[in-house]
């Protein structure tokens, strides 16, 4: 299988691409409730994504954390589309952002295994995904039995977003802040924004923090993170 999927807990999950690089491999995060699903970042889009997901049959909210290419390369399979409008170009394939589809087909072995015979990078694209509305700081995702509170917290990208259940603690992170190396020297990071953001997040509570990349994190891991990174930057 090219994808597995774990169960954090009842109605959580995260699923992964293992043959992707590390560098690209994203976490792609669905939440169950109880009139509609959540479901968060999609993955490089190498095989189709929706029909391996563990979603319940219910209406599905698709949102995208940011634009970059290891978050919406399954986005095309959902109809209605959301993120920031802040990166409205990248989602829908026009230039002016940078996606980093480019980087992404020619890095050095960017899978370990063949996802189907006769798969090439070289046929690989990433395909558009034009929002079909967008989120921005406050607007809320209601899923019957769970809200969820969309944060815009610019930094690796200029729009990128986390969604805050702050009655149940979850904190879905996107690339705001994960447990492996933060990267914001990259075309659209911001080191301003980054500080800004890294500041907010040492002051969010949380009991489960899942980020882009890397293991899930306590909320005291993600606040050392963010302590660590205003350290060195700051």
């Amino acid at each position: 299988m090219w994808l597995e999927t774990r169960q954090l807990e009842p109605g959580v999950f995260v699923t992964l691409e293992p043959a992707v690089d590390p560098m690209f491999r994203a976490a792609i995060v669905t939440v169950l409730g109880r009139d509609r699903d959540l479901q968060l970042d999609f993955g490089c889009g190498i095989r189709p994504l929706r029909p391996a997901l563990p979603l319940s049959g219910r209406p599905v909210v698709a949102v995208a954390s940011h634009a970059h290419v290891d978050h919406i390369g399954g986005f095309h399979e959902f109809p209605d589309r959301l993120g920031h409008a802040a990166e409205a170009l990248g989602f829908a394939g026009d230039p002016g952002f940078e996606t980093f589809a480019d980087e992404f087909r020619s890095w050095p072995r960017v899978v370990s295994a063949q996802p189907r015979d006769g798969w090439s990078i070289d046929r690989w694209s990433l395909q558009p995904a034009p929002l079909t509305g967008t989120l921005d700081e406050g607007d809320r995702i209601d899923l019957g039995d769970r809200v969820l509170t969309v944060l815009h917290l610019p930094g690796h990208s200029p729009g990128g977003i986390g969604l805050l259940d702050e009655k149940d603690g979850l904190f879905l992170t996107g690339d705001a802040i994960y447990d492996d190396e933060i990267l914001d020297d990259l075309p659209g990071a911001s080191i301003p924004d980054y500080l800004r953001t890294m500041d907010r997040l040492r002051g969010i509570g949380c009991r489960l923090a899942i980020g882009g990349h890397g293991p899930e994190m306590s909320q005291a891991r993600m606040q050392a993170i963010a302590e660590d990174y205003l350290r060195k930057r700051g």
